[in-house]
């Protein structure tokens, strides 16, 4: 029945043979000779060769050249030497710092202006009983974006590269499709907050509008910066995420939230007199915080260090030292967030309209009722004017535009990581840029114009679902392949992660057709029931097929 949804590979046996792996793999045939079979190729640098004989795509660009500069810019232009110590023990702070980069550039994705709409509206929703969720979440994230790096390290290719290889044509192409729109909403986001942060910072001198056309000459702006070099680059982004950490630093020490009740938040799982206005934010934050098209990048962007495959000590080393950068750049990036939540929770919990409208001056925005405070993104910076005073106001916008810009050229990797890696298309960074921020940049112009602040602003909790319902297009590939011994070796997962990473995939679909039977039962229309049903079904059978694809990872050998 889904024969055209067959995998390139013959799950009856393995048909990969590493040959620049740790010595500790041995094949039966020697390279020249693998070289000479059909759908094979040979490169200089050693890579994972198939034996299946179905048609397949030419190799990734990415593999025929790795430093081809015209296609692949600043992260495959050079590559990061690591130092070299005979004498290590424990950690080394100057292979750490040589290893710095990747980890930083990928939690980015953890700060972009979705996680902050997320963030506040947990605050303002359900005080600080969710925060627990935000620890889970970024903790899951962090363990998903250690197989993402290790992927990159052993196979010395990128997921999107290796989903190339393992599927057939027809559900790789929708795979892609998927994960491209990830992208596109994440970019919608990014749009967003920076029209947004525009606004704030001009006192809305600069119309919504005004400010996404903006975001069109600033994103241009920013694809010279890796022309400057990696390092700098990499150094660039971590200024952005400095200012985040002050700007949000700053309203969290202004506004002095409650520890204790923080401290609760965070480490008790439980969450008192919650609604399904409660459960909806729940489920946002994650959608929020684990990005599917993020795990695409992080085993891409890893591939810019000097690591010999063919070496089993360097292959462990830029595992450790990868996993270990990954955990700090993952606790700032969630202690940014903690900042956010807790601001909002002490400031906003529980408040009525009448209390704002009674002290600020921007009274239109808020009804002359006694209803409880809907905030958002650019709500939120005007209640923090009004309360803490203008610079709560202006840092807050600052905190805004720093999320946008450092989402920009992160969302811009991603896209060109997987469409290059999918359908092996030698696009430039800049026709790439183009086309995703046009699609991103559409829908949002229009409802700029026109709609008011509060639909523009509204967009963020539908992105933020939206991205929850792809994650399983993300989270299937990354613990399949890793899990494979064939591909991964002595690194593949153990039991542990893939009962972990099944549950996390059953719970995400779970909680994804939930909200699709809230959302549409809410809309009263037969033909959308009809139509909800019907990609429902569809969507789980793709789902289903994934997982169905590699029968060993499921129920072993």
């Amino acid at each position: 029945m889904f024969s055209f949804l067959r995998s390139v590979r013959d799950t009856s046996r393995e048909n990969i043979h590493i040959s620049s792996l740790p010595p500790s793999v041995f094949t039966d045939q020697e390279p020249e000779q693998i070289g000479k079979q059909a759908g094979d190729f040979v490169e200089e640098k050693a890579v994972i060769r198939t034996t299946h004989t179905h048609s397949v795509s030419p190799p990734s660009v990415f593999l025929q050249k790795e430093n081809d500069e015209s296609i692949s810019g600043a992260y495959f232009e050079q590559k990061v030497p690591v130092p070299k110590e005979d004498n290590e023990r424990g950690i080394s702070l100057r292979k750490l710092w040589a290893f710095t980069g990747p980890g930083f550039l990928m939690s980015i994705a953890y700060l972009d202006p979705g996680n902050i709409e997320s963030d506040l509206q947990s605050g303002a929703k359900a005080d600080f009983k969710l925060l627990w969720v935000l620890l889970g979440a970024t903790v899951i994230g962090l363990l998903l974006q250690r197989l993402a790096a290790r992927l990159g390290v052993v196979t010395g290719m990128h997921l999107a590269e290796v989903c190339n290889r393992q599927y057939h044509t027809v559900p790789r192409i929708i795979l892609w499709l998927m994960v491209e729109v990830a992208i596109i909403g994440s970019d919608m986001q990014e749009v967003i907050g920076c029209a947004i942060a525009f606004s704030l910072l001009s006192s809305g001198r600069i119309p919504l509008w005004g400010g996404v056309l903006i975001t069109i000459i600033d994103t241009f702006v920013f694809l010279f910066l890796d022309k400057y070099g990696l390092r700098k680059l990499e150094a660039f982004f971590g200024l952005l995420i400095a200012i985040m950490t002050i700007t949000f630093g700053y309203e969290y020490m202004t506004v002095r939230p409650d520890q204790g009740q923080l401290l609760m938040g965070m480490f008790v799982p439980f969450c008192k007199d919650c609604g399904p206005v409660q459960l909806g934010q729940a489920v946002g934050i994650v959608g929020a915080v684990i990005m599917p098209h993020n795990i695409y990048l992080h085993s891409a962007l890893v591939k810019s260090r000097e690591v010999d495959r063919s070496n089993k000590k360097e292959v462990k080393e830029a595992n450790k030292y990868f996993f270990i950068e990954s955990t700090i750049a993952l606790f700032v990036s969630f202690l940014i967030n903690v900042f956010v939540v807790a601001v909002f929770a002490e400031a906003f919990y529980k408040r009525t309209n009448i209390e704002v409208v009674s002290s600020s001056p921007h009274s239109s925005l808020f009804p002359l009722n006694n209803e409880t405070l809907q905030v958002d993104i650019y709500k939120g910076g005007v209640v923090l004017g009004c309360f803490f005073g203008p610079a709560a106001l202006y840092i807050w916008a600052v905190g805004i535009l720093a999320a946008g810009q450092s989402s920009t050229m992160t969302g811009t990797y991603s896209g060109q990581f997987v469409m290059e890696g999918f359908l092996n298309l030698r696009w430039s960074r800049f026709a790439r840029v183009l086309l995703t921020r046009t699609l991103a940049i559409a829908p949002t112009l229009l409802v700029a114009i026109f709609q008011d602040m509060q639909h523009l602003t509204g967009m963020n909790d539908f992105l933020n679902v939206l991205q929850s319902m792809q994650l399983p297009f993300a989270l299937i590939p990354i613990l399949t392949f890793t899990s494979l011994p064939s591909l991964m070796t002595e690194y593949a997962n153990g039991l542990v992660f893939k009962v972990g990473g099944g549950l996390v995939i059953l719970v995400v679909c779970a909680i994804n057709m939930y909200f699709v039977i809230v959302y549409v039962t809410a809309l009263d229309s037969v033909w959308l029931y009809v139509l909800a049903a019907f990609l429902s079904i569809a969507y789980l059978t793709f789902v289903g097929y994934l997982v169905a694809s590699y029968p060993e990872v499921v129920f072993g050998k």
